[in-house]
């Protein structure tokens, strides 16, 4: 049996992630109030490596957490990985925490990157406005995302994200199987 849960904060007023958030989490509490909370990731605007995403995405999952009432929040962060042969792919963490201290995370998004975007993630760009530059288009990571561009509209950043918040909340979710000894 999944706990009742009333109240959800995602530690991001970015559209995409919040939508994300209540998509998946209205399925499974249908009554559930979702909001945002402006709150810092703790990494740079684009971090690289996984590690480093995961981390961004789990401090503002706990800032969120800290600066509302809710009984679970959520921390989505988007970053990228430099592959072995050279270039770039993405990647994407969701981390959830709850107030008795119970955290699930999850993660995908890996998918390469252009070369063109690649070098000006490398050159200090953040990936959504490399991608807005490169596609000739405005507010990537508030729309489709790289994703969206990158696959011809099969999949976009809030599909992409509902995943990754739905493996994050897996110990809510199949709570007896991670509460098993």
């Amino acid at each position: 049996m999944t706990p009742a849960i009333s109240r959800v904060t995602v530690g991001s007023t970015n559209p995409v992630k919040v939508a994300a958030v209540r998509a998946v989490v209205a399925r499974v509490w249908p009554a559930v109030h979702v909001t945002g909370v402006a709150v810092s990731s703790g990494v740079p605007d684009q971090p690289f490596g996984d590690e480093e995403t995961q981390a961004g995405a789990r401090t503002r999952a706990r800032a969120a957490l800290a600066a509302t009432d809710a009984e679970l929040a959520v921390g989505l962060e988007g970053g990228v990985v430099r592959l072995p042969g050279g270039g770039l792919r993405s990647c994407a963490w969701a981390v959830a925490v709850d107030r008795a201290g119970r955290e699930g995370v999850g993660g995908s998004l890996a998918m390469p990157l252009p070369a063109v975007v690649a070098r000006r993630v490398e050159a200090g760009e953040e990936l959504g406005h490399a991608m807005d530059a490169v596609a000739r288009v405005v507010g990537t990571k508030h729309g489709a995302g790289a994703v969206g561009i990158l696959t011809a509209g099969l999949i976009d950043r809030q599909a992409a994200y509902e995943t990754l918040v739905t493996y994050a909340l897996a110990p809510w979710l199949a709570a007896s199987y991670f509460d098993a000894e």
